[in-house]
């Protein structure tokens, strides 16, 4: 396959991906060469400080590699600058850590906000696009209510609604189950297989979560003092012979013996 070929075949791909901070003091990104398979679903996983962070900025255009490439949908993210690099962002739908839905908008003109900002649709024809949103996630009602006034699992069900308002190709998770509770972790992985299903969107999500990624994920990729170790399917990942992704494993096992015992 030629490298054009390769490129229209991975919704995402990065080649040989270096980034360094503090004047080159700080290596972060080490040679990083991943490609994302269209339509499947990638959870990147990695201990904290690995860089999965950075990564994620790299493929939204937020930082530029020192060298190598990022490939987004055909276009190079790395030369992309200004109005090009905006409109081509576009391409993207995010799912932030905390949602990040605005306070003073309701549940509705929340998930409309985008459409307004980048279209010049009609009211009725964003009205029809917010309700198709928020009903592919459950939510038929309580569409005039407050962020304030919903609980952690209905923020998350927003904010995918928004996210996926313009009918993105690409979907991004950053730590999407970080910081919550088991009832609500679980709501959210069920939001994940939803869209998965549903959508059949090229996703990427950022994350910790292991027994998520195991249970979601097409594949897994684990980030590593800078560099991509392992990628493969949920059961390889089980059986990679690499000290430090046994040592990720192990620890999850530990986790969930003190939560059982």
């Amino acid at each position: 396959m030629s490298e054009s070929q390769s490129r229209k075949a991975a919704a995402v791909k990065l080649v040989d991906v270096y980034k360094t901070f503090r004047g080159g003091r700080d290596e972060v990104l080490k040679g990083v060469s991943l490609e994302f398979p269209v339509g499947k679903l990638t959870y990147i996983l990695g201990s904290s400080g690995a860089g999965k962070s950075v990564l994620l900025k790299h493929i939204l255009g937020l930082l530029r590699p020192d060298s190598g490439h990022v490939w987004v949908a055909g276009k190079d993210m790395s030369v992309l600058k200004g109005t090009a690099l905006s409109e081509h962002r576009l391409v993207f739908g995010m799912l932030f850590q905390n949602a990040a839905l605005f306070d003073d908008m309701t549940v509705y003109e929340n998930v409309a906000f985008p459409l307004r900002e980048h279209t010049k649709m009609k009211e009725e024809e964003i009205e029809q696009a917010v309700k198709k949103s928020l009903a592919i996630l459950g939510m038929t009602e309580g569409f005039d209510k407050y962020p304030n006034e919903l609980s952690g699992g209905m923020r998350k069900r927003v904010g995918l609604a928004r996210a996926i308002i313009r009918e993105p190709s690409i979907l991004l998770y950053d730590e999407p189950t970080t910081g919550l509770d088991p009832v609500t972790r679980t709501t959210v992985d069920e939001l994940i297989e939803t869209l998965k299903r549903e959508l059949q969107l090229t996703s990427i999500v950022i994350s910790h979560d292991i027994p998520s990624a195991l249970l979601l994920a097409d594949y897994i990729a684990f980030l590593h003092q800078g560099k991509i170790v392992f990628w493969g399917n949920p059961k390889e990942f089980r059986h990679a012979d690499h000290e430090a992704i046994q040592s990720f494993l192990r620890a999850e096992q530990r986790t969930v013996q003190a939560l059982t015992s």
